[in-house]
């Protein structure tokens, strides 16, 4: 069964391991621009919304020259309303350019901008991964989707974070048939990421197809 489910897991990797992150074009580091681009990604992603269209929105934003929170603090809103439009954001345009705002206004004033700075509060906390997922929802439309979407991508460059796989990450691993623990799910993919297993389970979790077709190619 074990060498089944590592088979399962390798077709999944091989064929669908991608981070959102990389889809969006986010060179991810641990430096102010690409956590603050991952920042905005989670933010789009975490609504009722394709993510394909999230992923277009956050490269358009990144084409308006958005990419920094004193830049989007800075534009106007029907800038950032028409950067959305141009993504396809379309159905949340309005009150997404309003958070988007209001969140680059508190990043800028309680963390300088720099997200390490949050990550430095939270440290030596107890539960600090759960301190960082909590200030994180103190961002304007962050809500506890977004701070795991973050997390679950930022482990990428937060390895005490690390294994993190979210809800959506483990409802993926249960339609595959692979177990819903992280560590045993991390054990099962080897060397690879953990960001981008979840990233993988991710996809299976909300395209049944990719569920079936890795199904289907580790049978």
């Amino acid at each position: 069964m074990g060498r089944d489910q590592e088979r399962v897991v390798r077709e999944l990797v091989d064929a669908h391991g991608r981070t959102y992150a990389e889809e969006a074009g986010i060179a991810l580091k641990d430096t102010p621009q690409p956590l603050y681009r991952l920042l905005v990604l989670a933010h789009l992603l975490s609504a009722r919304i394709r993510g394909s269209v999230a992923v277009a929105t956050a490269r358009a934003l990144q084409d308006a020259g958005l990419s920094d929170p004193r830049r989007m603090a800075d534009a106007d809103r029907q800038e950032r309303v028409d950067a959305l439009g141009r993504g396809g954001y379309r159905r949340y345009d309005e009150r997404t350019a309003t958070q988007l705002g209001e969140a680059a206004e508190l990043l800028n004033e309680r963390w300088g901008g720099d997200l390490r700075r949050l990550r430095e509060e939270a440290d030596g906390e107890v539960g600090e991964v759960g301190e960082v997922r909590r200030l994180l929802q103190e961002f304007p439309g962050i809500g506890p989707t977004g701070a795991d979407i973050f997390l679950r991508e930022v482990q990428r460059v937060w390895p005490e974070v690390a294994p993190c796989q979210d809800r959506k990450a483990l409802q993926g691993a249960e339609r595959l048939g692979l177990p819903k623990d992280p560590d045993r799910l991390v054990r099962l993919a080897g060397r690879t990421d953990p960001a981008v297993l979840a990233a993988a389970l991710v996809r299976a979790s909300v395209d049944e197809e990719v569920a079936r077709d890795t199904l289907d190619r580790s049978a």
